[in-house]
């Protein structure tokens, strides 16, 4: 879409088939979390020309069930410490010539995290906006005119989100010390330049700290890395952390550095 002008109506006209994923899995009582990253995943791949959510419309409910399992266990295989093949049987078998290696999905983690999170830092915002869908329903229907948000322009530009969205709260198990690095460095080897930097409980007379902060550069990748869950344990060199959504405490609580 670079390059020309769209309106907010024009571009979610283009993603029909991703909102009609999207309600096919809640439909079929998915988190709603997970079924955004499950549809933002089946968005990019239909970019790399894998058309597998084109056929989502026309799905049983228990072939829509087996999409969304296929797209978590993707999901999931991104967040392990270790390369895992998912299995998408179905999901390669929508695309017709059966062109979709697993394995990629484990050795380029990099590429699909980024690819995914882009999804949903741009066009996601419309694609999962409950509001201007059912805008965009009634204008459909003639019930409205022309409503001025769905005439709007169009930007891909990601909206810009404060740090604490974009945040995820750490906690540590006493006695298996780590550091800042090995935290930074674990996912930029997996998912690339993801974080703008770590921050740990400030400690007196060498303690160890029990808790600290991950800031991401977009909220996206915290979406990701909890996929509809509270709280995700990770384990970097045989050392468990756990991570969960940072919630902002009061300046005079915080006790980081």
């Amino acid at each position: 879409m670079a390059g020309q002008m769209f309106t907010v109506r024009d571009v979610l006209y283009m993603y029909t088939d991703a909102r009609t994923a999207y309600d096919r899995f809640v439909g079929i009582g998915s988190n709603p979390e997970q079924a955004r990253n499950a549809v933002a995943l089946l968005v990019w791949l239909d970019q790399c020309n894998v058309p597998a959510i084109q056929h989502l419309p026309g799905l049983s409910p228990t072939a829509v069930s087996l999409v969304a399992a296929e797209a978590n266990s993707v999901l999931d295989c991104l967040r392990r410490p270790e390369p895992v093949v998912p299995a998408i049987p179905l999901i390669s078998a929508l695309c017709h010539d059966g062109d979709v290696d697993p394995r990629f999905f484990a050795f380029h983690q990099d590429l699909v995290v980024r690819g995914v999170a882009d999804i949903l830092d741009g066009v996601g915002s419309l694609i999962f906006d409950d509001h201007l869908n059912k805008m965009l329903r009634r204008y459909q229907t003639g019930l409205v005119g022309n409503p001025p948000e769905l005439m709007a322009t169009y930007s891909c530009l990601p909206v810009a989100v404060p740090e604490d969205c974009r945040s995820m709260f750490i906690t540590f198990s006493r006695g298996a010390p780590i550091d800042r690095e090995e935290i930074f460095d674990y996912f930029r080897q997996k998912w690339g330049d993801c974080v703008v930097r770590v921050l740990m409980e400030k400690t007196a007379g060498g303690s160890q700290p029990m808790y600290g902060r991950i800031i991401f550069r977009s909220e996206a990748f915290v979406q990701l890395v909890l996929n509809g869950e509270r709280l995700v344990k990770v384990t970097i060199r045989h050392r468990q952390i756990w991570l969960r959504k940072y919630v902002p405490r009061p300046a005079a609580t915080e006790n980081q550095n």
